[in-house]
């Protein structure tokens, strides 16, 4: 029996369980802890009980549930999903236990704190997925923010203010322009429509009769708000500053999850809402992912820090999705959904692994390491597969997300050019180069520094248990991606059909 509310129920499980952890008392550090993991996992129980309600071959939104919210404005509490946002929300739930069990050790300042912001960020990013009006949307992009914020600013390194206060802005500043085009989109659709809505389904049918003139601008607002939270080159600055400050934790939500909602707006909104202005700009867009995949991997090459190398890559894996999605075609939109999951395991580990390392001694720069293969055999074995996975290496998750990407982009008439498929793969040379160096000079040859003797331990239970689970997944897309690319593709079309009706140049 499906159940409408379901969605309801799995947003309101991270909030009200932000609000009762404020109840516990500061001295409650272990109590707090394990509420904290056990509401997030009845969270990814609730997640796993809507995908079985879930229908793959039915391609439009499901498990709707609605209610009217401002009445005047015809605002509603609208929510539901398809087999993108459903892959998305999956990997939220998933991930969010899994980086609240990392911070056991990590985080000892103001636990309770930290818990509420972990819970009520995790709120905000599955509203983000689910939400089909417009201006909840918004609601919950601005929401997640504050935690964010918090999160970098309290419990991050020595620069912890600079990066939030930076990471604020940059993002502040996208979603004001965006929070104005959907006022314009509203205002239009009661001139075409006879009615102001926000709801998404309704705006599909007027985003695209907007003048084309007016529609440019509107997609230009909407897709830099999405484009800074990718981070797409040249809006990418922030992202370093935020990763490096940023405690393990926040920084394996912010990989994770928190990037692909930029990409996961492009796709919910940008296209459908705006074909003529995507298919218009898509060459241009291309021009600055590919850049992105070529220059965020030439500057992971010069890094001396782990942490900052890893943030670097994400520059150019992210470029990766950019491309696929503006290529337009089945194989590379699939590629690019794929992909964001991909880059939410494979980063996610990489960076759990870091910062294993880091709590034992307290530095990421990978000159202080080597050869620690002899002293850390069971470490050393999970970060060449995290470190395999990002390279995109066959057989695991992330060979996947590249190979569609590449492929659509070579047969995208959107493009109109194979040029941007040579380029791109280019950055998948590049990774292995940046990544097995790093690797190399971390892992192998002699101990130098017998620091690392005293310091370094191996990865106890409790860590091998946060990334046993992240590694069956990369296994399993790698080995059998049907499961996943299944999910999205009736959805990837269905966008695609939105697009094509309004523009006849798009490849299908």
């Amino acid at each position: 029996m499906i159940n409408s509310e379901i969605l309801t129920y799995l947003l309101l499980t991270p909030i009200i369980s932000s609000v009762l952890v404020l109840f516990f008392k500061n001295e409650q550090v272990k109590l707090i802890r394990w509420f904290g993991i056990a509401s997030s996992l009845l969270a990814f129980v609730i997640s796993l009980v809507a995908y079985s309600q879930f229908d793959q071959t039915n391609p439009l939104f499901q498990l709707i549930h609605q209610a009217v919210w401002i009445k005047s404005l015809n605002v509603s509490y609208f929510v539901g999903v398809d087999g993108i946002s459903m892959l998305l929300i999956l990997l939220t739930t998933f991930l969010t236990p899994l980086t609240l069990l990392s911070t056991w050790k990590a985080i000892e300042k103001n636990v309770k704190m930290f818990t509420f912001s972990m819970l009520f960020l995790e709120a905000g990013m599955l509203g983000v997925f689910m939400a089909l009006d417009v201006f909840l949307f918004y609601i919950f992009w601005e929401a997640m923010l504050i935690p964010m914020y918090f999160i970098i600013g309290i419990w991050g390194g020595e620069r912890r203010i600079y990066a939030s206060i930076k990471f604020f802005i940059f993002t502040m500043f996208g979603s004001l322009l965006m929070l104005v085009a959907i006022i314009w989109l509203a205002v239009y659709s009661s001139s075409v429509t006879g009615f102001f809505t926000t709801n998404l389904i309704d705006l599909y049918k007027v985003g695209p009769t907007v003048p084309h003139q007016v529609q440019a601008w509107m997609f230009g607002a909407f897709f830099l708000s999405f484009a800074i939270k990718v981070p797409l080159f040249p809006l990418h600055t922030w992202l370093p500053d935020a990763h490096v400050e940023a405690p393990t934790a926040g920084s394996v939500i912010l990989a994770g999850v928190l990037l692909k909602m930029g990409t996961y707006g492009l796709v919910r909104f940008c296209l459908p809402l705006f074909p003529q202005s995507a298919v218009a700009y898509a060459p241009a867009i291309s021009v600055l992912a590919v850049i992105g995949i070529i220059y965020g991997a030439l500057v992971s090459m010069v890094q001396t820090d782990m942490k900052k190398l890893v943030a670097y890559s994400s520059v150019s894996h992210l470029g990766f999705v950019v491309l696929g999605i503006f290529a337009m075609t089945i194989e590379s939109v699939q590629g690019a959904v794929i992909q964001m999951i991909n880059h939410g395991l494979s980063t996610g580990a990489l960076f759990l692994l870091v910062g294993v390392a880091y709590e034992r001694t307290h530095r990421r720069d990978i000159a202080f390491y080597g050869g620690i293969a002899k002293l850390v055999p069971i470490y050393s074995t999970f970060l060449m597969i995290a470190m395999l996975s990002s390279v995109g290496l066959p057989g695991l998750n992330g060979f996947i997300g590249e190979f569609l990407i590449l492929l659509g982009s070579y047969k995208s008439a959107t493009l109109g050019s194979t040029w941007f498929t040579v380029f791109a793969a280019s950055g998948v040379i590049f990774a292995a180069v940046y990544l097995l160096w790093m690797y190399q000079r971390v892992v192998f040859g002699k101990v130098t520094n017998h620091e690392l003797e005293h310091e370094l331990t191996d990865m106890n239970k409790r860590e091998i248990l946060i990334l046993v689970p992240i590694f069956v997944f990369v296994l399993w897309i790698g080995i059998y991606p049907n499961t996943f690319l299944k999910m999205t593709e009736l959805s990837v079309q269905t966008v695609l059909q939105q697009v094509s009706a309004y523009s006849v140049n798009i490849l299908k």
